[in-house]
């Protein structure tokens, strides 16, 4: 049976994020929202949870997850970065955006994807959530929430308990989540002298990046 953490979306109660981290650091996988949908998410180094994520969504280990940063600090840990990538991405965090970038060895080869070595990152802009990873200390693995066989996320909290109460360790409500998906942009040419290719349009702005 799920935890059920009522938190407030702009001031969440710390209390209640360091038990949702407690679940995570015990394996679970947690309904989180972000400032496009919600998403499942785990911890990055537990590989049972990130199979536990896949099986929830339905998905394969080709499936390309994202990871969760609270910065670029950090997620320069785990991507290559050179200048230009850097100013993009500096104008475009924390926003509902998920940047596909070259991996460093930081990235477990499970997450990355198989051939090309990349991994997506991103810093989301939703405030229980960047609490939510202060606490845990290290970038989440996630996957937007829709269930399986369905093409819509899933952005009601309430209906996310009763759907998933039984596969989930916990659901964080901090009220209803946009139902657009974030903005996919692979910045790997910008690495070769290219340019940024977007994607997917979703919630994050393209204008705004000069794109």
């Amino acid at each position: 049976m799920a935890q059920y953490f009522e938190v407030h979306p702009e001031n969440p109660q710390p209390r209640l994020l360091k038990q949702a981290v407690g679940l995570l650091e015990r394996g679970g996988v947690l309904a989180v929202p972000t400032d496009s949908s919600y998403a499942l998410a785990c911890h990055l180094d537990d590989k049972t949870a990130a199979d536990r994520l896949r099986q929830i969504r339905g998905v394969d280990d080709k499936h390309h997850l994202t990871l969760l940063c609270r910065d670029l600090s950090e997620l320069a840990n785990y991507a290559r970065v050179d200048n230009r990538q850097y100013r993009l991405l500096k104008s475009a965090t924390p926003g509902a955006y998920t940047f596909i970038l070259e991996a460093t060895r930081e990235v477990p080869r499970r997450v990355s994807h198989p051939q090309r070595k990349t991994i997506g990152l991103r810093v989301p802009g939703h405030r229980a959530l960047q609490e939510l990873l202060a606490l845990h200390g290290a970038p989440l693995l996630a996957t937007t929430l829709i269930a399986p066989h369905e093409t819509a996320s899933i952005n009601d909290a309430q209906e996310i308990r009763e759907r998933f109460e039984h596969q989930l360790a916990g659901v964080i409500d901090a009220g209803a989540c946009p139902s657009q998906p974030t903005t996919v942009i692979d910045l790997t040419p910008m690495g070769t002298g290219g340019e940024a290719v977007v994607v997917r349009e979703g919630r994050g702005d393209i204008a705004a990046l000069g794109l």
